[in-house]
């Protein structure tokens, strides 16, 4: 077997030329896929912590109908004497925040005209810390010792034509059904991943909106974690924990269903380029391997006629393919690790996605599974393709292959 495997990797630079111009297509191939598939990780990642780090958190905490039915008047659902709960999730090690937030809708008037909005009640502070990916396109943000202050998302502040500084009245229903208002002054103007959340979001204190609808509670808890993927392990035990309670947990991939769908297409759109790449290199190992058949049948054929049996034959061709796609996918593998490094040194700067105005710089991340799933289908599609051609010339009767021989 080693002096069969030794032969074929000799075999390989007969004709150097068809040689390496399969090698260049299997390096190329699989080089395209690490680059690709570290690409639509970043995507993954990048959108993932946007929408954690400016909306949502890691986990909320609420009853279960504030995220069913209870999410047009989430402020007749709210968790009371929420302070002990608040500090037995904080004692969890993944946890590196709790905050409380109570969400409201109502009417913005800027004194001459309405404009219906989705508010929340925040803790400013805590809510800072953890909204990395909010971005201030005017004013400032939100602090704790901003009483009647507001920040309005971009959408909302155009609509009304409010900037820093502007006077505006909050109009909601109380949980008893009676009416009340709250003037605000505008202290900054936000901007989200999302277009539709910043058309409707205003933030003010937490204090202010429990005063403004006379109650204690809040709607929801939300949970900021150190890392990202810990949230499957603290949601698991969150729900443990709290089964015997009527409270209900999401993670930050229930609360933003948009996300789901994004990585359902870019991963359908990922594999067909992997089924492309499979072609491709398929398609010019099968062109090399029956050019060299017909070039070494009569080799092949005095190798049987010398006593070795068909397998032997078919043994060989299958290792040199092998040895082309071990040489090959490897070459991918370290282009494509070394491009990535490059790209993501320097970023690539992407436009918005649909729904949003924020760009973003993209990276190529460098994913241990997307390398080595990249190099094994490398080195599968020329093993495969080999398959037939081995197949066919076993078969081959040795008068016949001996015929060829220019």
């Amino acid at each position: 077997m080693q002096n069969l495997s030794r032969l074929a990797v000799r075999n390989l630079w007969r004709n150097r030329v068809r040689t390496l111009i399969t090698l260049c297509a299997i390096t190329f191939g699989v080089c395209g896929l690490i680059l690709s598939g570290g690409f639509v990780r970043d995507i993954f990642v990048q959108l993932g912590e946007a929408l954690i780090h400016s909306q949502s958190g890691h986990v909320q905490i609420g009853r279960e109908a504030v995220f069913t039915y209870g999410s047009r008047t989430p402020e007749r659902f709210l968790i009371e004497n929420h302070g002990p709960l608040r500090e037995r999730i904080a004692t969890l090690p993944e946890v590196k925040d709790v905050m409380g937030r109570i969400a409201f809708s109502g009417l913005l008037n800027n004194g001459k005209t309405d404009y219906p909005i989705i508010a929340e009640g925040v803790e400013p502070e805590r809510e800072n810390v953890l909204g990395t990916h909010l971005r201030v396109v005017a004013g400032r943000m939100l602090t704790d010792g901003d009483r009647f202050g507001a920040m309005l998302g971009e959408g909302v502040a155009r609509a009304l034509r409010l900037a820093p500084g502007d006077q505006a009245t909050l109009l909601v229903s109380t949980l008893d059904g009676a009416m009340n208002t709250l003037d605000i002054e505008v202290v900054g103007v936000f901007q989200t991943f999302s277009k539709d959340f910043d058309a409707r979001a205003v933030r003010i204190a937490l204090p202010d909106a429990q005063d403004l609808l006379a109650t204690t509670g809040v709607s929801r808890l939300v949970v900021s974690l150190h890392d990202t993927e810990s949230t499957a392990a603290v949601v698991e035990r969150l729900r443990t924990d709290l089964a015997a309670e009527d409270l209900a947990v999401r993670d930050w991939q229930q609360l933003n269903e948009f996300y789901g769908k994004t990585v359902a297409l870019y991963q359908q759109q990922f594999g067909f380029l992997k089924a492309m790449v499979l072609l491709m290199v398929c398609l010019s190992v099968i062109n090399t391997i029956n050019l060299s058949l017909v070039e070494r049948s009569w080799e092949f054929g005095t190798m049987r006629a010398l006593g070795n049996r068909a397998r032997v034959v078919g043994s060989l061709i299958m290792s040199e393919s092998a040895a082309l796609g071990i040489v090959g996918a490897t070459g991918g593998a370290i282009l494509g690790i070394m491009l990535a490094l490059l790209i993501s040194g320097v970023g690539i700067p992407m436009p918005p996605p649909p729904n949003a105005d924020m760009g973003y710089d993209a990276f190529i991340r460098i994913v241990p599974s997307v390398v080595i799933e990249s190099w094994l289908i490398g080195l599968a599609a020329t093993v495969v393709a080999a398959i037939i051609p081995a197949w066919r010339l076993s078969r081959l009767s040795i008068i016949d292959a001996l015929r060829t021989r220019e």
